[in-house]
């Protein structure tokens, strides 16, 4: 073993790659947290996947955690469960370092609700809105295009865009599969872009230009449907702008050390926050590795940059 593997191996002790879990985000954490698990024993650390399959029995996973004896654990969970605070609440009651933030900002990031709620407060612009439950799904005063989607989910599942009266019905009741509050929304017309924040610093602003009409599913994990411009080709005060607000959203939830801000540019100047994700992708197509790549630092250092953040 070379001197950089051995070093790295006594810097971090051995780090699980907790991934998986049940939720409908489970097929691309298993790629993210694999992506991760490569990228670190490829640079020498001592690494184990973990996937976590049951969530709902939390002493039986606090004893199988515990069981693996691990130094840090690296969260490549999406959805329930692992970007929501309970995993990360679990891994502070065992005293584990973890990567991201603690379970309240996750927890704010997670629900839309409650995270548009804020970047409202704090003078954030956000897409006009309702929230619908159970049978109520009243959009008056909203125009349409209209988005239908889950209040806790990412990934765009259960997300719909409704052009008409006749399809809000279905629309609610498939984001209803997933959420019982669904958010409603005006479609906003404009440039989808994302900003990556890393170690409290904004990274280049992406621009997203799907081939299809929407940057859904589809065009976010299939190769070849979407171009990625970076830097966005964007006036250099615009992208300042954009990178202001995004990291403006990471701090006001309470966000630590990385996370995803997705934004709509409105008529090429005004930035409008549609979510931050606390734990954003980490597959070959993902933004915030697209992001880091492009200022010089290549996917594994990515990694392990995060694992340096679990122990500050």
């Amino acid at each position: 073993m070379n001197k950089t593997r051995e070093n790295l191996r006594k810097k971090f002790g051995r780090i699980g790659i907790l991934m998986g879990g049940d939720s409908p985000e489970r097929e691309i954490s298993l790629k993210s947290g694999t992506a991760v698990y490569q990228a670190l024993k490829k640079e020498g650390a001592e690494c184990v996947i973990v996937d976590i399959k049951n969530t709902k029995n939390k002493p039986k996973l606090k004893m199988d955690i515990l069981n693996l004896h691990l130094d840090v654990a690296f969260i490549a969970m999406h959805g329930d469960f692992g970007e929501d605070g309970q995993l990360q609440a679990i891994l502070q009651e065992l005293n584990i370092f973890y990567t991201g933030s603690g379970p309240k900002a996750s927890r704010l990031a997670m629900n839309k609700i409650a995270s548009r709620r804020i970047f409202e407060l704090n003078k954030l612009t956000v897409p006009k809105f309702v929230i619908a439950e159970s049978g109520n799904f009243n959009c008056d005063g909203l125009n349409f295009p209209l988005v239908f989607k889950p209040s806790n989910l990412g990934s765009s599942i259960g997300l719909s865009i409704v052009r008409n009266k006749k399809e809000i019905e279905p629309a609610f009741l498939f984001a209803r599969k997933y959420s019982r509050e669904i958010i409603i929304e005006e479609y906003q017309p404009g440039v989808e872009i994302a900003v990556g924040i890393l170690e409290e610093q904004p990274l280049p602003v992406i621009m997203l230009k799907p081939k299809e009409e929407f940057y859904d599913y589809k065009a976010k994990y299939t190769k070849g449907l979407t171009e990625y411009l970076i830097p966005a080709p964007l006036e250099a005060k615009i992208a300042a702008l954009c990178q202001a607000v995004a990291l403006k959203a990471h701090r006001v939830l309470g966000l630590w050390h990385f996370s995803r801000v997705d934004i709509i540019l409105r008529d090429g100047k005004q930035p409008m926050i549609l979510e931050v994700n606390s734990i954003p992708g980490l597959t070959p197509l993902s933004l915030l590795p697209k992001a880091a790549e492009s200022k010089g630092l290549p996917f594994s250092q990515l990694c392990i940059k995060l694992v340096e953040s679990a122990f500050k």
